[in-house]
């Protein structure tokens, strides 16, 4: 299946319906490269798009407000801040490495002279079709900086009208991206209820366990914490600093609109650095328990990822202060990646055992040895700790709870490439346990009939009672209404997206200084 909903060998092999909560765009790109290279090659190519894809983000960011050499410097400084080599190297959070590179279009989108609704729904949408954490990182980082443009407009350039009509477009490009991406986001938001969604708030990965250098937990979540603590203080210091030199001097005529508009970029990213740098403190518990789904970032630290897009802004607009040449610019951008990459590497590089790097893996997935479950994936019907390490594909029993292996209960046989399909030879009435963990998306019928009343087990494994003789069973994932839903949401919302989008061009650069004020 192209959008895969279920995936069978979680769980040790009883499965989870992980694909309806992750989103899509990060394990397709892995899936694909994993079909045309070797997958050892796989992780570093990984990575190495994603770095790519930060590096022109960033440098299309920055172009609004500098040149290309200052631009590119910013870039590269971006591919490899603090955050972005603890995360590739150290965490190995791939999906949200890749959502880095949507995290500065987004800030472009909110931040250029001109708004426009196409500009603000694309990296909406590819946030939330790339990382959750990091959408709704993104979502509130540019509800933060609308705020701050809108009172800025309305306040010091008393342009009331202009503030309104950019409120609206923010608004409509906001929920054009939502929808966009109503094919993943719909189903994952109608299904939360069907599975054990907090499940994921267990000791060590709590926000409250995780503010700045905080002590509470293991010492390795300790260790990771302090790495995460460092990397965004760092983040902050650089901003601090960055600012200070990006900002115009007293000297500098306010008439000048070019000027007022740098004034307004670095007031507001320092605003929405200061926001972000209170959220990594636990004087802002109060914050992430009463705003809508902040506690489901479950690490404040994670903000060292929109962190690291201000501070490379700024070190962009700082540069234009220092004056920095094209061939000193050039050097700089082959020293930053070579020089903090090194660093990086000795600092985060983590040792892998043979049986967790990727041959490993890889070896284990071919000798159809199972795995672990995502406890927030897990069905609400299942116990995780109830279920069996080493259960067949499925077994005859006599009573619905009853454990595998029990003779002379009948035999069966099944189609072993999906384990979907049974056909079962019972003496008399029995119970047919499936290796399978029930979810109200599977669609069962036994001889042709719909199966909707069956026997619960402590394991949420699937359990049909059969009757004496030849039963045939097929098991198929329904396409649920949350999931039609979604799918014509998504469709309505690309066709408003291309009207809009032949009306607006919203990565047209500007070139005219005069209209650089918001």
């Amino acid at each position: 299946m192209a959008l895969p909903h279920w995936e069978f060998t979680a769980a040790w092999n009883s499965g989870e319906p992980r694909f309806i909560f992750y989103p899509p765009l990060s394990w397709a790109i892995g899936a694909l490269l994993g079909l045309i290279l070797p997958w050892t090659a796989v992780p570093a190519t990984f990575i190495w798009v994603s770095f790519t894809g930060c590096g022109f983000t960033m440098y299309r960011l920055a172009r609004e407000w500098t040149n290309e050499a200052n631009a590119l410097v910013a870039a590269c400084f971006y591919m490899v801040h603090p955050y972005m080599l603890f995360t590739s190297l150290e965490r190995g959070a791939y999906a949200e490495l890749l959502a880095a590179a949507w995290i500065p279009l987004l800030v472009l989108s909110i931040l250029r002279p001109r708004l426009t609704i196409p500009g603000i729904a694309l990296p909406v949408a590819l946030l939330w079709l790339t990382d959750n954490p990091a959408a709704v990182m993104g979502c509130y980082s540019l509800a933060l900086l609308a705020t701050v443009r809108i009172a800025w407009m309305w306040g010091a350039q008393k342009l009331s009208v202009n503030a309104l009509k950019d409120a609206a477009t923010v608004t409509i490009g906001t929920c054009l991206g939502l929808g966009l991406s109503g094919f993943f986001l719909l189903p994952a938001i109608v299904e939360r209820r069907w599975v054990r969604i907090t499940m994921a708030f267990f000791p060590g990965t709590r926000y409250q366990d995780n503010f700045l250098f905080g002590r509470s937990g293991s010492i390795s979540h300790i260790a990771i914490l302090n790495t995460a603590s460092l990397c965004s203080v760092t983040l902050l210091i650089s901003i601090a600093v960055f600012a200070w030199i990006a900002f115009p001097g007293r000297d500098a005529k306010t008439e000048n609109r070019s000027l007022q508009s740098r004034s307004f970029v670095i007031i507001a990213l320092l605003i929405l650095a200061s926001a972000l740098a209170f959220l990594l403190t636990a004087t802002s518990a109060l914050l992430w328990r009463v705003i809508p789904e902040l506690k489901y970032l479950q690490f404040p630290w994670r903000f060292g990822a929109v962190l690291g897009v201000v501070a490379a802004a700024l070190f962009a607009l700082a540069l234009d202060r220092i004056r920095l040449r094209s061939s000193g610019a050039i050097t700089a951008a082959l020293a930053i990646p070579l020089i903090f990459g090194l660093f990086g590497y000795h600092l985060f590089r983590q040792f892998c055992g043979a049986a967790n790097d990727v041959p490993g893996m890889v070896a284990a997935f071919k000798d159809g040895k199972t795995h672990d479950a995502t406890d927030e994936y897990t069905p609400t019907s299942s116990d995780p700790l109830a279920v069996g390490h080493n259960n067949p594909t499925a077994w005859m029993a006599s009573g619905p709870t009853d454990p595998p292996f029990q003779v002379g209960a009948g035999s069966h046989s099944t189609n072993l490439r999906d384990r979907l399909h049974f056909s079962i030879l019972s003496p008399g009435p029995a119970f047919f346990v499936i290796n399978l963990r029930d979810y109200p998306a599977w669609r069962i019928t036994v001889n042709g009939i719909l199966s909707t009343n069956r026997p619960q087990r402590e394991d949420g494994l699937i359990v049909l009672p059969v009757s004496g003789g030849r039963s045939e069973i097929n098991i198929t994932y329904a396409l649920s209404s949350d999931q039609v839903y979604g799918w014509v949401l998504t469709v309505l919302s690309l066709g408003a997206f291309f009207v809009v989008w032949r009306e607006n061009r919203p990565w047209s650069r500007t070139r005219n200084p005069s209209r650089h004020a918001p």
